[in-house]
């Protein structure tokens, strides 16, 4: 199994929404490939309540059977389209693989 975890920093302000707003945009599109990619077998999506400075603002948590059903994942449309606004609205990406 493979684990795929990416975590966000966001930007204050960006495609004419807030930090929070596109935040929830990012949980709500990112949750639905779910229901679009049969290759995944869990996603989540949680947004950060922790205040510190440190802290990023968005982290996806993902689950795969294998490394070539994250490759499928990853150059899905759905996923592309998803990932082609969070390039607009984040400032950092953070990402981890690993396998169990």
């Amino acid at each position: 199994m493979i684990k795929h975890i990416v975590i966000w920093k966001l930007k204050d302000f960006a495609e004419g929404k807030d930090k929070l707003e596109n935040a929830k945009i990012i949980k709500v599109d990112l949750e639905n490939l779910q229901n679009k990619i049969n290759q995944v077998r869990h996603i989540e999506v949680g947004i950060n309540i922790n205040k510190s400075e440190q802290a990023y603002d968005v982290v996806l948590y993902s689950e795969f059977d294998s490394i070539e059903d994250l490759g499928i994942y990853q150059s899905h449309p759905d996923h592309v389209r998803i990932s082609e606004f969070i390039n607009k609205v984040r400032d950092i990406r953070v990402v981890a693989d690993y396998e169990i």
